[in-house]
């Protein structure tokens, strides 16, 4: 293993360490270089945006050497062992620390609190490196990313799903129309499939990777890359059957006044979707930053985006450090969207089916996402598509946050194979406070019927409240009742339905009639099972304390 000072010998400081260095790298386009899976983001207490300019690696059994600015590598050294270490590059000014970290076992887990707290008491970045990740390929990519520093300067490192044929594909299903991306100089990047009728310049343009010079001259006559090059705004080109063209809508891709391509939408059989320049504007947002991450990587899928807002709903990023990252502010209200997926049709589809529909949903999601608000978040966790919607009126009520949800799913709807659902977490005062949005939103979605699409907690309250106390039972199996799991028990051996019929009763607030109904029997019937399960079980069926107890522990137990 190699010390820090070591691990120089041979560079640009042999001959003085601190006479060269690097150009300075944010620490945000370093995550976006080495990203999933590699690390997780466990602290940042000083944002983002400090500096870094070396990569370095540290033996726990050599004299550090590191200095300001430096990536820490602790090589030999995990978790708790690793915390004199995480100290020392903090006190010599290092900007980053990584550390490596196993999560499976509760003693991992307070290990790896340990770390971070006391990289934030100490005002270093921590880095979690999981106990499978070499350090050689962690080394390299980290390199990679200050080594292109330079290249990429002043540019947005956003991460967005996908690449740019599912981005085209995506934005070909929101206009209705025919889609190819290129770039600056009109070379294809990525196109739309389709078996819609395309126009000789789209054929042309598709063929030869680039448009033909003909057009491309005509467009330039008219005056249209002058104007995609000027702004943000979508241009409308008219058809022009003479010349074998369609009407089509543009939009140029840019970050800053720097322009890196442009969105082609071609008219086909039937008209472009009314919302097709809302869709265009989005997806030249995501564009841009799929652009600039291809500056950058070297290799696998980086989601340092995704990985910040993972980091705020789960408390391991600060607020203050998102809201510096995206452009937003920490002190202005927020509001968190979750969304599912519950796939239709007959028949289960298998696993590779559903995660193709949950990346077209979240390529979806997150162009609607970045054209209603620019400093918009998106990622996935597990099975769900979570939405950080920032700097809302201070005095909005969630209204504009459910039209726009209930827009999104509807062309959800239009355009996937698949139903999506919605809940919507009320707005929160401040960034910090978006766990708090995420959390609520979660619990929507665990409640919604079938017909329900799009719901608030004021349309759902009182089912979340009854899902969170049966939660809460389902977890602390000693607070319930023996004599309702006795009475399932007898149910179970003597094949009798007194537990169901119970149950009927209770919800219907002891209507006999109607609970009689519900099961299809003589309401005598039920009035012989609730009094041999009072008797069974030993109930006061007239408490009303008891009988609120019963029908709950009843609803856990029958999976009512």
């Amino acid at each position: 293993m190699h010390g820090a000072n070591e691990q120089r010998s041979g560079s640009a400081f042999e001959a003085d360490p601190d006479a060269v260095r690097g150009p300075d790298v944010p620490l945000s386009q370093l995550l976006v270089a080495v990203g999933e899976p590699l690390v997780d983001v466990l602290a940042a207490p000083r944002g983002f945006d400090v500096a870094v300019r070396d990569v370095v690696i540290v033996d726990p059994d050599e004299s550090q050497g590191t200095r300001a600015g430096d990536v820490v590598l602790v090589i030999g050294a995990r978790g708790r062992a690793a915390v004199p270490l995480v100290r020392a590059a903090a006190d010599s000014g290092a900007s980053v620390v990584a550390v490596k970290v196993d999560n499976g076992t509760a003693g991992g887990a307070r290990d790896t609190a340990l770390l971070r707290d006391t990289a934030r008491d100490h005002g270093i970045a921590l880095l979690g490196v999981g106990p499978d990740v070499r350090w050689e390929r962690l080394e390299a990519f980290a390199r990679a990313a200050v080594g292109n520093a330079l290249a990429t300067a002043g540019a947005d490192d956003s991460d967005a799903p996908g690449d740019l044929f599912s981005l085209a594909q995506t934005v070909a299903a929101m206009t209705d129309g025919i889609v190819t991306i290129e770039d600056t100089a009109a070379r294809v990047l990525a196109y739309s499939r389709t078996d819609d009728e395309v126009d000789e310049l789209r054929r042309l343009s598709i063929l030869g990777r680039r448009g033909p010079e003909s057009y491309l001259e005509k467009l330039r006559e008219w005056g249209v890359y002058e104007r995609l090059r000027a702004g943000d705004d979508v241009v409308e080109v008219d058809e022009r059957p003479e010349l074998g063209i369609r009407r089509r809508m543009a939009v140029g891709i840019h970050v800053g006044d720097q322009p890196l391509g442009v969105i082609w939408v071609q008219e086909g059989r039937s008209p472009l979707s009314e919302r097709g320049e809302r869709a265009l504007l989005g997806a030249a947002r995501v564009a841009a930053l799929q652009l600039i991450r291809q500056r950058t990587e070297t290799g696998g899928v980086p989601r340092f985006r995704e990985n910040l807002l993972t980091g705020l709903l789960d408390g391991r990023v600060d607020a203050a450090s998102v809201a510096g990252d995206i452009g937003a502010h920490a002190a202005r209200s927020c509001a968190v969207v979750a969304f599912t997926l519950r796939p239709g049709g007959p028949g289960e589809p298998d696993r590779s089916e559903i995660e193709l529909l949950r990346s077209e949903m979240t390529g979806l999601i997150s162009v609607h996402a970045a054209a209603y608000r620019r400093s918009a978040l998106v990622t996935t966790i597990g099975s769900r598509v979570y939405v950080l919607l920032p700097d809302l009126p201070a005095r909005a009520a969630g209204s504009p946050v459910v039209g726009w949800t209930r827009e999104m799913v509807d062309a959800a709807g239009q355009h996937l194979r698949s139903r999506v659902k919605a809940g919507v977490g009320s707005p929160v005062r401040t960034l910090e406070d978006a766990a708090d949005s995420r959390t609520e939103a979660d619990r929507i979605l665990d409640v919604l019927d079938d017909e329900t699409t799009v719901a608030t907690i004021d349309d759902v309250r009182s089912q979340v409240l009854v899902g969170e106390v049966l939660g809460l039972l389902r977890s602390h199996e000693r607070i319930r009742d023996p004599r309702v799991r006795a009475l399932v028990a007898h149910d179970h051996e003597h094949g009798t339905d007194l537990g169901v019929s119970l149950l009927a009763f209770l919800e219907a607030f002891g209507d006999v009639r109607q609970a009689s109904e519900r099961l299809n029997v003589h309401p005598n019937t039920v009035r012989h099972r609730v009094r041999r399960a009072g008797e069974i079980g030993d109930l006061d069926l007239t408490d009303p304390t008891e009988r609120l107890s019963l029908h709950l522990q009843l609803r856990l137990i029958l999976h009512r």
